[in-house]
């Protein structure tokens, strides 16, 4: 479950929160509220939420240390640069991109997705038949 923390440099910024989950801190916009983590992998950690604002179910993605790797970093911005023109029923939505606090000096992604019921992993590794609906899982994955 996520739990409220306090900011790691002691300061809360007007309109943001932060929860750690899996031993991961998300400093996340008010207006988000999550639920629990459903993933972690090579390029960061997935938290279930809802947005107050909507009563929409999210899925936030935090990219931790973005600009550490060059190639990362490229993967990123390709995938901002893809999803943010893309609206198709097979690719998964881009809803939103938090800002950081400091837009000049920080080091993490949130990428707000709408939420789906697995990932990829999860479908292959359990060896079902495979449907046109899981063409939302193949692309936004190999993205």
């Amino acid at each position: 479950m996520a739990t409220l923390v306090e900011p790691p440099n002691g300061t809360r910024p007007t309109g943001k929160q932060y929860y750690s989950m899996w031993h991961t801190v998300f400093e996340l916009d008010s207006k988000y509220v999550p639920i629990k983590p459903v993933g972690k992998g090579a390029y960061g950690v997935v938290c279930s939420s809802i947005n107050r604002e909507t009563n929409e179910k999210v899925a936030i993605k935090k990219i931790n240390n973005v600009f550490e790797n060059k190639i990362d970093a490229l993967r990123t911005l390709r995938e901002l640069k893809l999803l943010r023109h893309i609206r198709h029923d097979n690719v998964i939505a881009l809803k939103d991109v938090l800002m950081p606090v400091h837009r000049t000096n920080f080091k993490d992604v949130y990428l707000v997705y709408e939420l789906m019921d697995t990932d990829l992993h999860q479908i292959i590794k359990s060896s079902q038949p495979l449907f046109n609906d899981h063409c939302k899982y193949f692309i936004f994955q190999s993205i």
